[in-house]
């Protein structure tokens, strides 16, 4: 059952390149073969929809040129495709495909592969500008859809709060409510600003570029964005009428549960759910999981808020842990679900980054529940305690009975003081490890899920180069840990290559990490990050095919995680050679 809740929420990535939730299946021409004749088109399938780019592909010839190629667009109507028509006569010798998308659940995802024309040839890397991804771009973005969930979490719940759990005194909430509203505003604009350079890879200078702003306005992730502005908009019509009392309980109720279940559908729109298998199930249990975190985060806050500023009836707690119960069923459930939909199998439980999150995740929500059941614990202590003191207040007192002693006296206020006080406590270690649940979930929204990554690893793989070898030392410190990662690549020329990654300590000893990831990515060329999936070997991460486009310098970042929070990525230019 915890394993359920290990979701509890869509959509989230780091300060780095995001891991885009797209991965590349299959490429025609295939990496690395030698054709007899030039194709007339290239077409690239991927594990999920993706959107195209004015510059989702960039062919370069065998002097290194742009070859002057079609309009990318879907092959056969297939949105899970991205296809580009050739020229008809093509010279004869190496072509480098370089080629970005935007996934269904709204990462950009790149990559380059080569084929040849009649024999194969080198290739020589030019000059560029351009990065593969603007660090500062995608931080920004990043903060934004961070404060986008928790904002969102603020709002619906807190509302919530007031509608079901119905507070005598509803001032103290007004300014989370007006702040959870205003910060998912801002949020939004942002993300709308920075959509065009996230998808690009560009600066946060390009985000007025009219073209790339309009295309980005048009797009899935772009659309929902727009309709969430839409209903906030409509939420502030809505929180007023509410304030003013200008409706029956029931239809602003019904009306308010409308406003949040669209509200939510604008993630599940443009997140996991939107993509894959057994799309309008997904989509549902989305919009399920994204309520009922919101419901509990959101409305655990305002409960903490009311405990800290007013004499909160124990009612209005009671009501509200009933409610909490409820959503934390419905978080289990659609978890259990959303954990299997991006799982696949059990090994890629412990087997794969997003499995391994996964299990972070679960240590997380198990805090969560422990707090969440002493919450409860104090919750029934305070009702009971109330309901003492109120049977007391109604028994008459005897008259011309002898005088009572202080320690005759009552003690059920002091047990309800001592309730109330514990269930502060409670609330707000719930709040704070819910936080923490709540970040997960945003990272795990930017890792490829296990399913896809199987999926992806079924490609075939292609042949090698001549014999020769590359070896690269990086030094790392994260924590109290410091060391080297000594990584080969074999033959270290252009095509396909072996890599072994060994890691050692200060002492000069192997060491073993519990996980080690592995990128080249060409800025000059704008190809890349071109994942190498290293895995774990046995004393050594390293895995049988990468392969390498062109010639030319490029950047290798190696990121080594050392414990279950400690992780460092450091970079390292290497030569290819052709």
């Amino acid at each position: 059952m915890l394993l359920g809740a290990l979701l509890v929420l869509l959509v989230l990535g780091g300060a780095g390149p995001a891991s885009a939730h797209a991965a590349l299946k299959s490429t025609d021409p295939e990496d690395g073969t030698v054709l007899k004749s030039a194709p007339r088109s290239i077409t690239l399938t991927f594990t999920e929809s993706v959107g195209l780019l004015d510059d989702s592909f960039r062919v370069l010839d065998p002097d290194n040129r742009r070859v002057d190629i079609g309009e990318a667009q879907h092959a056969k109507g297939r949105s899970d495709t991205a296809s580009v028509t050739l020229p008809k006569k093509l010279a004869k010798g190496t072509y480098v495909v370089a080629w970005r998308v935007v996934s269904a659940d709204s990462h950009p995802v790149g990559g380059a592969f080569t084929f040849s024309v009649g024999k194969a040839s080198a290739t020589v890397a030019t000059v560029g500008t351009e990065p593969v991804e603007n660090p500062a771009t995608a931080s920004l973005y990043n903060i934004a859809r961070y404060l986008a969930y928790l904002a969102a979490a603020l709002l619906i719940g807190t509302a919530a709060f007031v509608a079901l759990c119905r507070p005598a005194d509803r001032g103290p909430l007004r300014k989370p409510l007006v702040t959870g509203w205003w910060a998912l505003l801002g949020a939004t604009l942002a993300l709308l600003t920075l959509r065009a350079p996230y998808e690009t890879g560009t600066s946060p200078a390009t985000a007025f570029d009219a073209s790339a702003f309009t295309r980005a306005l048009t797009g899935r992730p772009g659309l929902a964005l727009l309709a969430r502005l839409s209903l906030l908009l409509i939420a502030a019509v809505f929180a007023v009428r509410l304030r003013k009392r200008v409706a029956r309980p029931r239809p602003l109720l019904a009306a308010g549960t409308a406003l949040a279940v669209a509200l939510a559908l604008t993630w599940a729109a443009s997140d996991h759910a939107s993509a894959g298998i057994q799309v309008p199930l997904a989509m549902a249990s989305s919009v399920l999981h994204l309520l009922a975190m919101a419901v509990w985060l959101g409305g655990l806050t305002a409960l903490l808020i009311l405990l800290h500023r007013t004499e909160l009836a124990p009612a209005v707690v009671a009501r509200f842990s009933r409610i909490a119960f409820a959503s934390v069923t419905v978080l289990v459930v659609t978890g259990v679900y959303q954990s299997w939909r991006g799982l696949g199998s059990w090994s890629a439980l412990t087997g794969t980054t997003y499995g391994r999150l996964l299990l972070v995740k679960l240590a997380a929500v198990v805090l969560l529940l422990t707090a969440a059941g002493l919450s409860r614990h104090w919750t029934a202590r305070l009702v009971t305690a109330d309901a003492e003191t109120a049977v007391r207040e109604r028994v008459p007192e005897p008259v011309g009975g002898p005088p009572v002693t202080a320690a005759e006296e009552p003690v059920a206020p002091a047990a309800g003081d001592t309730s109330r006080r514990s269930l502060r406590r409670s609330v707000l270690a719930e709040v704070a490890v819910g936080v923490v649940v709540l970040v997960l979930t945003t990272v795990l929204s930017s890792t490829l899920p296990g399913r896809a990554a199987a999926e992806a690893a079924q490609a075939p793989a292609t042949a090698g180069g001549p014999a020769a070898a590359s070896v690269t030392t990086i030094p790392f410190e994260v924590g109290r840990a410091r060391g080297k990662v000594q990584i080969t690549l074999d033959p270290g020329r252009v095509g396909d290559n072996t890599v072994q990654a060994v890691v050692f300590g200060p002492d000069g000893g192997i060491v073993t990490v519990p996980e080690l990831r592995l990128s080249l990515s060409l800025p000059a060329q704008q190809i890349g990050p071109l994942d190498a999936r290293v895995t774990d070997q046995g004393g050594y991460w390293g895995t049988n095919s990468v392969t390498v486009p062109i010639a030319g310098t490029w950047t290798m970042k190696v990121t080594v995680r050392t414990s279950e929070i400690d992780q460092v990525s450091v970079t390292k230019s290497v030569r290819i050679d052709s």
